[in-house]
């Protein structure tokens, strides 16, 4: 078989294999089709596409598979905007829905003008690493570091340090989407509805004597708060005072009037948190001084 007849078998061999590819290509598009509804791809374009889960979802294409189902409506996306929600639900002929706002909480008020230092931390400034080298070096093992962790891994620029190192959650820009939860090495940050307007701004671990000279804002396990409450919205659990948030419709303001440390606080506004009246003034505002046990 000469040259010529052989390049005319094989190129009407790779011809056919081609046409035959092409064909079972084919077959299996249609057979294994998936339908995609094209309003997902719209709906993810008005989303602020940050990715940040604060919705439940993986991601803000999940979201929009979710609100086209109907299984989420729009207002679920924390992070868009009033307008941008609305886009969506008039894009689906969907109402835009009520989700009550939920915000990050800090289990902490203890500032270095009101918490004692044992021992000054001069390694890596994160808190991360300050927890594993003895703690940090706070007189109150259970508290806020103060290197600002939380405030770096914020997205949203919602939290910021005040000039005593303690964090501050600007409620009107938390999205709720929990990096600062994540991030905290001493597990002080939750999140809560803005309804839970009582909160124990502390996470005492040691005895009321031992709190309060480590921290003049530790709860002491008093047990005012929980005289004072609903029954059934506070315990005493260990040395700390807990609020069962289950029955926090029963919470009054009046639960924090007796606190003697003002561990125990009000948020009158999601940004404004009161403390009561018995609470110990602190007038303070230098650092407190390294102790020497």
């Amino acid at each position: 078989m000469d040259s010529i007849s052989t390049l005319a078998i094989s190129g009407f061999f790779m011809a056919a294999l081609g046409i035959a590819l092409a064909g079972v290509l084919a077959f299996a598009n249609r057979k294994l089709y998936v339908y995609e509804d094209p309003r997902i791809g719209e709906v993810e374009e008005l989303l602020p596409k940050s990715n940040c889960g604060a919705c439940g979802t993986p991601g803000c294409r999940a979201f929009a598979e979710k609100v086209v189902s109907g299984d989420v409506v729009p207002a679920q996306c924390t992070v868009s905007s009033p307008e941008q929600r609305e886009s969506i639900a008039d894009l689906l002929g969907v109402a835009a829905g009520e989700i009550e706002k939920v915000v990050a909480r800090l289990a902490c008020a203890g500032g270095s003008h009101v918490a004692f230092l044992r021992a000054r931390y001069a390694g890596l400034k994160t808190c991360r690493a300050a927890a594993v080298v003895g703690g940090g070096g706070k007189e109150c093992a259970w508290g806020c570091l103060g290197l600002g962790d939380c405030e770096v891994v914020c997205e949203f620029d919602a939290i910021h340090l005040d000039r005593h190192g303690l964090p501050h959650v600007d409620a009107d820009k938390c999205t709720a989407c929990g990096d600062c939860v994540a991030v905290c090495p001493k597990l002080l940050y939750s999140l809560h509805p803005v309804s839970h307007q009582l909160w124990m701004a502390c996470k005492n671990k040691a005895d009321g004597d031992t709190a309060e000279a480590a921290c003049d804002v530790a709860c002491t396990a008093c047990g005012k708060c929980v005289s004072d409450a609903a029954p059934g919205l506070m315990k005493l659990d260990g040395f700390l005072a807990k609020i069962n948030y289950e029955g926090n419709r029963m919470a009054r303001r009046e639960v924090i009037e007796r606190c003697p440390t003002g561990a125990i606080v009000w948020y009158e506004k999601p940004n404004k948190p009161l403390r009561g009246h018995e609470a110990k003034k602190i007038l303070r505002q230098e650092a407190l001084p390294i102790l020497h046990h």
